[in-house]
C-alpha cells in the first residue's frame, strides 16, 4: 500500500506542468441544491440534468433550476428519453415532461408495482433499449415497455451490481454469481468465470470483436471468445488505488474514468493516459461519481461535491499554480525548446510540451518584466537589471537599475536599447558578448514604453504622458525634449509599433505617428473599438506575424496588417478578461509557436491553439415568459404557443438561453420587440430582458446569439397579444355606440325641447312683456287716478281743516260773546242771546259734522283704532280724530268744550286705555295707525 501511494505522489508531481483543458466549477452555492451528484443526462435541447440529493438539477446554459424529488429522497439516476427524463429514487421511480410553461411535471411509474418493490429499494441507475426503458437497483431490474405500459421484473438470487448496454445488447452483474444478458425478458448466463465473481465491474464496452470491462480495482480486461486478459494501461497502478466507480467511452474512443479518491483519468484508445485530473489541478473534489460527454464533446463530471465541466475539446488549454510557486506571469518565450515564463518570483523554465516540472532560473529572484530574444541571446528584464539567461541558469550583466524591455536598433544589430526604471540604455555587442555601454545622458525618467525612429526616441510615460527625445548620432546624449499635449496621459496607456508604424493607445483611443509632422493623429477608425467594447488596457503587445494585440472588456483582440490596403484589420477573440484573469496594465501575450500563444495569469498561465479555435452554432432558446401586474409577483406562461395576456398584465420578462458550456466561451444576445423595437439592440451576456407598461396591441419578440464570431443557428420568436382595458374593447365600443346613438337621440329631443320652450318662454315673455306693457300703463293710470285722490285727499283734508278752524273759530267767537254778555248782566234778553250761542256751540252737532267730513278724508281710521282697542269710548275717539289731524291741546279745547287742562287729563286717560309704552308718544302712535 506505502508503495502504491510513493508511485501516486510521484504520478501527482510528474503531472505538475501539466496544461489542462478548461474547467468550469458549479458549486452547490451556484446551482443551489445537494452537494453529491449521482448521475448526469442531456436532452435534444443540449439542457443537461443531473441526480442529485435533493431532486433533479436542470442547467441550460443560463440558469439553473431544482425540481424537489417526488418523495423528498435523494434522487440516484436520470436518463433522458426523446421527450422524457426519467429518474429513479428511494422506491419510486418514473418520468418528467416539459410542460407548456416551460417547467418540468412529474408522473410516477412505480406506482402499478407498487407491490413488487422491496422494502428500502433504491433505483441506481436507468438505461434504455428499443423501446423499453429498465430501472435497476441492487436487488431487481424492472423492464418498462413504453408502448404497452406493462412491466417484466428480473430479480435474481443475488444482489444486482450493474446492468449495462452494449450496443444492442443489455447485460448486468450480479454478486456471487457472474455475467449475464437479457434476452426476451429473460436472464441468460454469459460467464461465470472467477475474474467475473471476484471483480466488480463498472463497465462494459464493445471493443474489437469483443467486450472490454472496466473494473473496481483491477483495471481493465478484455473478454474474447470465452478468454479474459488484461488490457495494460499507463494508468493501472493509479487505478488499483483509486476505485474506480464509473466510466464512460468518448466519442473519439477514449476512456473516461472516474474515480472515488483520486479525480477523474483519460486514456486514449492506445491505452496511454492523456489526462489526469484531480482536485489540486482544478478540479473541485476528488470523488467522481458520474462522468457524462455532452453533445459539444465536453467532459461532465457530478462529484461528491459539486459539479465541473471539462471542455476537452477546447482550443485553450491552461495551467494553474494553485501552490503558489509560480506567481503571476508577467512574461514568456519560447527559446530553444525551453518554455520560459517570468513571474514576480522569478524566472522558470521547462521542456516544451513536457508534463516536467517549471525550473527555478538560479539567480533571478524577484520581478521579472520582460523576455527578449536577439541575435540568438535571451535575455530577461528584471527589477533587479538586466540578465542573459542560458538554459537554467543566469549571467546579471547591468544592475544600475531596474530593466522593463528592449528594443532592436533598426540598423546596427551590434546595439541594443534597453527602459529602464531611470532612462534608457544602450548595449553593444562585442568580441567577448554583450556589454553594457551607455546610459543616454539628459533623460532619466521611466521608460517602460518607447520606440526607435532614427535619432528621435518615442517614450510613453503613465503618469508624465508621451514625450520625444532627439538623441546625437551615437545615442550618447539627449540633444532635444518634447513633450506631447496630445495625446494626453492616462491610465494603462502605452505605446509600440506595429509594420514601422507607431500606436499609442489609451482610454481616449488609439493614435498613429505621422513621421512627417512627428505628430500623434488619433486613429477614429480604431479607437471605435474602445466605444464598442469597454476599455480596460491600452496595454499593446505586438507578435512575430505583425500582430497588434490589446485586451478589452469582453475581448481579446489583435490588429493586422492588410493584404491589399495599408488600413489594419481588427480581429477578436471571445474571451472577456473576467475569465483571462490578467494583471490590469500587464497583462502579456506571447507566440510560443506559428499557431500557439501564451497568456499569462495572476495564477499560471493558458494557451490558445489559434489553428483550433472554432466556435460551433448553437441554437438559442425562450425559456420562460413571464408577466406581472403591477406590484404583484410574476406568472410563467406557455412558451410553445402564443399568448394572449390581459391589458393589467402588460409587464413580461423574457429568459433565454444558449445551452453551451465553454469556459471561455461567453454567449451574447440581440433581441427587438417588433411593435416597440424595430432594430436589433446592442449585444449583451444578459439571458432575460424587461418590457414594463406595454400598450395594448400584437407583439413579435425576437431574440439570436452569437458564441464567439459564430451566430446562432435560429433566431427564437414569441408573438403575443396585449388584450385592450375593457373599457377599449369591441363590445365596449359596441356599447359606446349604442350610448352614442341614444344619447344624441336624448341630446336632439333635449334640444327641440329646449328651443320648444324657449319658443313658448319667448311667447310667455312678450306676453309678460305685454302684460307688464298695460300694466305699466294701468300704473300709469292709477298713478294718475293716485294723483288725483291724493289732491282730492289734499283738498278734503284742506276743507276738514278749514271746516274745522272755522268750527273752532265760530266756537270761540260764540264763547267770546257769551263771556261778554255774562259780564254785562243777566237780563232776559241776555239769557235770550246765551241760550242761542250755546245752541250754536253744541258739541255733538259739531262732532257729527266733524266726523262725516274727517271720515272722507281718512277713511276706516276710527274702525282700526276701535278694532285695535274696544275699550275706547266716543268721546276718546273723537280726540283721537282730533289728535290724528295733529292738533295741539289748546285748539282741540274749544271743539270739545272744555279746557286746555281737561284736554290733557283725557290725553292721558287716553294714554292708558290704549297701554302704550312709556317710549312712544300717544301723537306718533295714532299717526302710524
Amino acid at each position: 500500500m506505502i508503495k502504491k501511494a510513493i508511485l501516486l505522489l510521484l504520478f501527482s508531481l510528474a503531472g505538475f506542468a501539466q496544461e489542462l483543458p478548461p474547467i468550469l466549477k458549479y458549486t452547490p452555492e451556484i446551482y443551489n441544491a445537494g452537494n453529491q451528484n449521482w448521475m448526469i443526462s442531456q436532452d435534444s435541447g443540449n439542457f443537461m440534468y443531473f441526480a442529485n440529493n435533493e431532486g433533479l438539477l436542470e442547467f441550460n446554459g443560463s440558469e439553473w433550476t431544482l425540481y424537489p424529488s417526488p418523495n423528498e429522497t435523494i434522487l440516484r439516476s436520470v436518463k433522458v428519453i426523446n421527450n422524457r427524463i426519467y429518474t429513479g429514487c428511494y422506491m419510486e421511480f418514473g418520468y418528467w415532461q416539459r410542460q407548456p410553461n416551460g417547467t418540468l411535471k412529474y408522473f410516477s411509474l412505480s406506482k402499478s408495482v407498487k407491490k413488487d418493490i422491496l422494502d428500502d429499494e433504491q433505483f441506481w441507475n436507468i438505461v434504455q433499449y428499443d423501446r423499453w426503458v429498465i430501472f435497476q437497483s441492487l436487488s431487481q431490474i424492472f423492464i418498462y415497455d413504453t408502448k404497452t405500459q406493462k412491466y417484466r421484473i428480473i430479480k435474481p438470487k443475488t444482489g444486482i451490481n450493474k446492468v449495462f448496454t452494449v450496443d444492442n445488447t443489455i447485460m448486468y452483474q450480479t454478486f456471487g454469481e457472474g455475467l449475464f444478458e437479457i434476452e426476451n425478458g429473460r436472464s441468460k448466463l454469459i460467464s461465470n468465470n472467477e475474474t467475473f465473481l471476484k471483480n466488480k465491474i463498472v463497465n462494459i464496452f464493445h471493443v474489437n470483436d469483443g467486450l472490454l470491462l472496466q473494473t473496481q480495482v483491477n483495471g481493465f480486461l478484455e473478454y474474447k471468445n470465452g478468454a479474459i486478459t488484461q488490457w495494460i494501461t499507463e494508468a493501472d497502478d493509479q487505478m488499483k488505488i483509486s476505485s474506480i466507480y464509473n466510466c464512460q467511452m468518448l466519442t473519439d474512443g477514449s476512456l473516461a474514468l472516474g474515480s472515488v479518491s483520486n479525480g477523474i483519468f483519460v486514456i486514449t484508445p492506445q491505452g496511454k493516459l492523456k489526462h489526469h485530473i484531480t482536485q489540486n489541478k482544478g478540479l473541485s473534489n476528488n470523488t467522481a461519481l458520474s462522468v457524462f460527454e455532452d453533445k459539444d464533446k465536453n467532459l461532465w463530471v457530478a462529484l461528491d461535491n459539486g459539479i465541473n465541466c471539462i471542455n476537452l475539446q477546447s482550443a485553450v488549454r491552461s495551467f494553474v499554480d494553485d501552490t503558489g510557486f509560480l506567481g503571476t506571469v508577467y512574461t514568456s518565450i519560447l527559446y530553444n525548446g525551453m518554455l520560459y515564463v517570468g513571474t514576480n518570483q522569478g524566472l522558470f523554465c521547462k521542456a516544451y510540451k513536457s508534463n516536467d516540472e517549471f525550473k527555478f532560473v538560479a539567480g533571478t529572484k524577484g520581478q521579472v518584466w520582460s523576455l527578449y530574444e536577439y541575435d540568438g541571446t535571451l535575455f530577461c528584464g528584471h527589477d533587479s537589471g538586466t540578465y542573459i539567461i542560458n538554459g537554467a541558469s543566469s549571467v546579471h550583466f547591468f544592475s544600475e537599475s531596474g530593466t522593463w524591455k528592449f528594443e532592436k536598433h533598426p540598423y546596427n544589430k551590434n546595439l541594443l536599447f534597453q527602459g529602464n526604471y531611470h532612462g534608457i540604455s544602450v548595449l553593444e555587442k562585442t568580441a567577448s558578448g554583450w556589454k553594457f555601454r551607455n546610459r543616454i545622458k539628459g533623460f532619466d525618467y521611466s521608460s517602460r514604453y518607447f520606440q526607435l525612429a532614427g535619432n528621435d526616441i518615442y517614450i510613453s510615460h503613465e503618469y508624465k504622458g508621451v514625450f520625444r527625445i532627439t538623441t546625437d548620432s551615437g545615442y550618447n546624449k539627449v540633444l532635444n525634449f518634447h513633450a506631447y499635449k496630445t495625446p494626453s496621459k492616462g491610465k494603462n496607456a502605452s505605446l509600440s509599433s506595429l509594420n514601422n508604424d507607431i500606436y499609442y493607445a489609451s482610454k481616449d483611443g488609439f493614435f498613429k505617428l505621422d513621421k512627417k509632422s512627428k505628430e500623434f493623429v488619433k486613429q477614429q477608425k480604431l479607437s471605435q473599438v474602445f466605444v464598442n467594447d469597454e476599455y480596460i488596457s491600452g496595454k499593446l503587445t505586438p507578435d512575430k506575424t505583425d500582430k497588434l494585440w490589446f485586451f478589452t472588456k469582453n475581448y481579446i483582440n489583435y490588429f493586422s496588417c492588410g493584404k491589399l490596403n495599408t488600413e489594419l484589420k481588427h480581429d477578436i477573440i471571445p474571451i472577456p478578461s473576467s475569465l483571462t484573469n490578467s494583471m490590469l496594465g500587464f497583462e502579456n501575450i506571447t507566440q510560443i509557436t506559428p499557431s500557439t500563444y501564451l497568456i499569462g495569469t495572476t495564477d499560471g498561465y493558458y494557451t490558445i491553439n489559434m489553428s483550433e479555435l472554432a466556435f460551433n452554432r448553437y441554437n438559442v432558446f425562450i425559456t420562460n415568459v413571464a408577466t406581472n401586474v403591477m406590484n404583484q409577483n410574476t406568472v410563467s406562461q406557455p412558451v410553445s404557443s402564443e399568448g394572449s395576456f390581459g391589458h393589467s398584465e402588460n409587464n413580461l420578462t423574457f429568459s433565454f438561453t444558449v445551452p453551451e458550456y465553454g469556459k471561455y466561451v461567453n454567449a451574447e444576445y440581440q433581441y427587438m420587440l417588433e411593435g416597440v423595437q424595430e432594430e436589433w439592440s446592442e449585444w449583451s451576456n444578459r439571458p432575460f430582458i424587461n418590457f414594463k407598461n406595454l400598450a395594448s396591441g400584437d407583439y413579435t419578440f425576437r431574440v439570436r446569439a452569437k458564441t464567439g464570431n459564430s451566430l446562432s443557428v435560429n433566431t427564437a420568436e414569441y408573438s403575443f397579444t396585449i388584450l385592450k382595458p375593457w373599457y377599449a374593447t369591441t363590445l365596449a365600443l359596441l356599447i359606446y355606440l349604442i350610448i352614442a346613438i341614444i344619447a344624441a337621440y336624448l341630446i336632439n329631443r333635449a334640444y327641440k325641447n329646449y328651443y320648444h320652450r324657449q319658443k313658448e318662454k319667448l311667447i310667455e315673455e312678450n306676453n309678460r312683456l305685454l302684460e307688464i306693457k298695460e300694466l305699466e300703463n294701468e300704473q300709469e293710470l292709477m298713478k294718475v287716478k293716485n294723483q288725483q285722490l291724493e289732491q282730492d285727499f289734499e283738498n278734503k283734508n284742506r276743507e276738514l281743516a278749514a271746516s274745522t278752524m272755522n268750527l273752532i273759530k265760530k266756537n270761540e267767537l260764540l264763547s267770546m260773546i257769551k263771556d261778554d254778555l255774562k259780564k254785562s248782566g243777566e237780563g232776559g234778553n241776555i239769557k235770550s242771546v246765551i241760550t242761542t250761542i250755546n245752541k250754536n256751540i253744541n258739541e255733538d252737532d259739531t262732532w257729527d259734522m266733524f266726523k262725516e267730513a274727517f271720515n272722507n278724508a281718512d277713511k276706516d281710521f276710527l274702525k282700526k283704532i276701535k278694532k285695535a282697542h274696544p275699550l275706547l269710548t266716543p268721546n276718546d275717539l273723537r280726540l283721537c280724530a282730533y289728535l290724528r289731524l295733529n292738533l295741539s291741546s289748546k285748539e282741540i279745547a274749544p271743539l270739545l268744550n272744555i279746557s286746555v287742562r281737561s284736554v290733557e287729563i283725557k290725553r292721558y286717560r287716553l294714554r292708558k286705555k290704549m297701554d302704550l309704552p312709556h317710549e312712544l308718544g300717544l301723537v306718533e302712535y295714532i299717526l302710524s295707525v
